[in-house]
């Protein structure tokens, strides 16, 4: 296969005071970041000025566990952080041309909430808004929402997938030009214009039509995270950025091959969906310090937040009862999140990790791909991702900010340029646009 060019696509992953799990802990966090909006403005206005195709929040409806002792040493597992629509729409009113994209979850919420805050966002963006479909993976979340326990995980994968179809028809419930605002006729909209749904399906009765114009987008954009058959097949079905999380290059270009793959079965071509896994860049102006700073934030992490850490991405289960320098037991499979469980339990058992072994290791990225090195090394491996069909571009997620944002700036930026990689300008004003993305045709005026 022939080594691409062109230019690949960056996102701003912004966790609170970072991604490690020991960042709020490091001397210069913010340790109040989950609920400072000066903190988000900065963060969102420095990746806006680096030309970022967006900002990305995720969330959670309810924090990720039961241990308190845990919790109170962590500010992970939405402990104290903003409701992200809520967020975006405020950073909206700061930025012009970043993305704003929020996760929201179809297991506990409704097709028209959805479709009438991320329609309300894009009008208030400018065509700026995206929404992360998540089915959620927490039984913390389920029992915020009259559940004594979460749906089995097919079942909220074909929740997932009925929810997406109708929020989707939603945002079609009027044409772009319905909204005619003729003062002298006396006609506000044209009725012609006008759908109403009418979905009856097993999950889901929606009347319609949605109380919120066509956005400029047509739609907003429809991001998934999940990498497990189901979570794949769903984001060949409704998604146009996947959000995902390979160690490898051969994973890499296995999962790019495979979902790119099912899209045809969809009546989709490849381009309509961009693949940016997730990355953990620490870089340094030289190799030692670089890993000067990884060992810093390394020797933060209290091992009863590591240990709480891995039950989390192995599924939920206790760990406490195992030594910490022993190995990790055999695990049954979770009905949490199957693709996070698979791949940290393949790491341990590839590496023959112990259990502190193991959360030192994840400890920064928790899953995801981590990088330690200067700006010349880590960009070799992000272009040789990119180059090799194993990424339309990254999911930045830095250890710890605001420093980890600013080092990506200031040091990885420009090599990318340099290298013809990375926009100087960007190429328009909505997300669409900038992600290189169609603008949807309306699917009933498209016939």
């Amino acid at each position: 296969m022939n080594r691409r060019s062109g230019h690949l696509r960056l996102g701003a992953f912004l966790y609170p005071a970072g991604h490690h799990i020991a960042a709020w802990r490091h001397p210069n966090a913010q340790a109040d970041a989950g609920v400072n909006f000066r903190h988000y403005v900065q963060l969102a206005k420095l990746a806006e000025t680096a030309k970022f195709d967006l900002v990305f929040l995720a969330d959670g409806a309810g924090t990720r566990g039961d241990n308190v002792e845990f919790l109170s040493r962590t500010a992970h597992s939405y402990v104290a952080q903003f409701e992200p629509i809520t967020l975006l729409s405020a950073l909206a009113a700061v930025t012009e041309r970043i993305g704003l994209v929020a996760t929201a979850s179809t297991s506990f919420n409704e097709p028209f909430h959805i479709a009438r805050k991320f329609a309300s966002l894009d009008h208030i963006s400018g065509g700026r808004a995206g929404w992360n479909l998540v089915t959620s993976s927490s039984e913390h979340e389920a029992k915020n929402f009259n559940r004594d326990k979460h749906f089995d995980h097919s079942e909220r994968y074909e929740r997932a997938a009925e929810f997406a179809e109708v929020t989707a028809a939603l945002w079609d419930s009027w044409e772009d030009d319905a909204f005619v605002r003729d003062k002298t006729a006396g006609r506000f909209f044209d009725p012609a214009k006008r759908h109403v749904l009418n979905h009856k399906g097993r999950f889901f009765q929606v009347r319609g039509p949605l109380n919120v114009a066509r956005s400029p987008q047509g739609r907003p954009v429809v991001v998934q995270a999940g990498s497990s058959e189901a979570g794949r097949d769903l984001a060949a079905r409704t998604a146009e950025v996947i959000f995902t999380a390979q160690r490898t290059l051969q994973d890499a270009i296995d999962f790019y091959a495979d979902v790119k793959g099912r899209l045809q079965a969809y009546g989709r071509h490849p381009d309509d969906l961009k693949i940016m896994p997730g990355v953990l860049p620490i870089v340094g102006r030289t190799e030692s310090e670089a890993k000067e700073k990884f060992e810093e934030l390394q020797s933060l992490v209290d091992p009863k937040v590591g240990l709480a850490l891995i039950s989390t991405l192995t599924g939920g289960f206790d760990l406490s009862a195992y030594p910490l320098d022993g190995p990790i037991p055999q695990l049954p499979e979770t009905n949490a999140s199957k693709s996070r469980q698979a791949l940290t339990l393949e790491l341990a058992r590839r590496e023959n990790l112990t259990l502190r072994q193991l959360y030192l290791r994840v400890a920064g990225a928790r899953g995801h791909w981590q990088l330690v090195g200067t700006p010349t090394q880590i960009v070799d491996q992000l272009e040789e991702r990119f180059a090799n069909f194993g990424a339309d571009g990254f999911n930045v997620m830095p250890p710890v900010l605001p420093d980890g944002l600013t080092d990506f700036v200031e040091l990885i930026v420009p090599e990318l340029r340099r290298r013809g990689l990375f926009r100087k300008e960007y190429e328009g004003r909505t997300l669409r646009e900038n992600l290189g993305l169609r603008h949807p045709a309306h699917r009933v005026a498209a016939g």
